[in-house]
């Protein structure tokens, strides 16, 4: 069974709200955030904006684009942007994923234009690295609870042939 096991792109938790209903012209803004930092190429820094109308209109019209900004602040970087797509085909709920190359302090900029017309969103998040073990140590920590078990195993047989009489007891 362990060798046939294969690396999932799951991430450490869940993902967190950074921003909750932000008045930002005319939209109600809440951003969400899942920061892996990575040492590859992996865009890790996740981020879900939801999007509501203030005021009077019903829902974010079709033509509404997001785009989510990430700034290193301990260190002099580009800023890195991405334009966010919508989740499940709803206009309301958007996605982008970014790179966030070490651990540390980022500044997050949400940029929305649309029909109800522009507004923008800066906040901040502490990028931090996957905190999940390396698959390697989940047989490190299961080898106690094998050896046990054998012992058991090791035990139990050796019990059943005394009761049965193949093994001489000693005197």
């Amino acid at each position: 069974m362990l060798a046939l096991t294969v690396p999932l792109a799951a991430h450490s938790g869940p993902p967190f709200p950074i921003v909750t209903s932000q008045v930002a012209g005319n939209y109600v803004v809440a951003i969400w955030t899942d920061p892996d930092a990575t040492d590859d190429a992996v865009a890790g820094g996740q981020f879900w904006v939801v999007l509501e109308p203030r005021g009077g209109a019903a829902e974010i019209p079709a033509g509404t684009r997001v785009t989510v900004a990430i700034r290193a602040m301990d260190r002099p970087s580009p800023e890195r942007t991405a334009a966010a797509a919508p989740v499940g085909g709803l206009v309301s709920r958007q996605f982008a994923a970014l790179r966030m190359d070490h651990e540390g302090r980022f500044a997050v900029r949400v940029a929305v234009d649309g029909p109800l017309g522009r507004a923008d969103v800066t906040t901040g998040v502490d990028a931090t690295y996957d905190l999940r073990p390396p698959p390697v140590l989940f047989l490190v920590y299961l080898l106690p609870f094998v050896a046990l078990g054998l012992l058991w195993v090791k035990l139990l047989r050796r019990r059943r042939a005394l009761r049965r009489g193949d093994i001489p007891q000693p005197r």
